[in-house]
């Protein structure tokens, strides 16, 4: 099973990009999925989380109204929309299949991380 983050870069503040993070070796259809990120010195953090439909979304408060999470359940595939970046949105973003079908900003719910895709955003 392996989650494959790509899509990230460098950018700057006020810009956009899209990640994208497709799943093989098994389906994640009836799985929540979601992002978490982790700036240089920082601890790893939730980002968004969408339920196994896409009828549910959640956001931590610092990505509200900026970052959009969607997928494509077909293509076992998830996006992170983000917009308006801003220098404090650099990281390495971590995609993650959970182990409920539910949205979950838990790390411990989630069973399979991809490997990361570095965003920069410069000022």
């Amino acid at each position: 099973v392996q989650l494959q983050a790509s899509g990230g870069g460098l950018v700057q503040a006020g810009g956009s990009l899209r990640l994208s993070c497709a799943a093989s070796g098994r389906t994640f259809s009836s799985n929540g999925m979601g992002w978490f990120r982790q700036a240089p010195g920082k601890e790893r953090e939730f980002v968004a989380t969408i339920n196994w439909s896409g009828s549910s979304t959640y956001y931590t408060d610092s990505v509200k109204g900026r970052f959009t999470i969607s997928r494509d359940r077909a293509k076992n595939t998830v996006y992170l929309q983000m917009n308006s970046l801003k220098p404090e949105d650099t990281a390495v973003y971590y995609c993650a299949a959970g182990r409920v079908a539910g949205t979950s900003r838990n790390p411990g719910l989630y069973d399979y991380w991809g490997q990361g895709t570095l965003v920069t955003v410069s000022s």
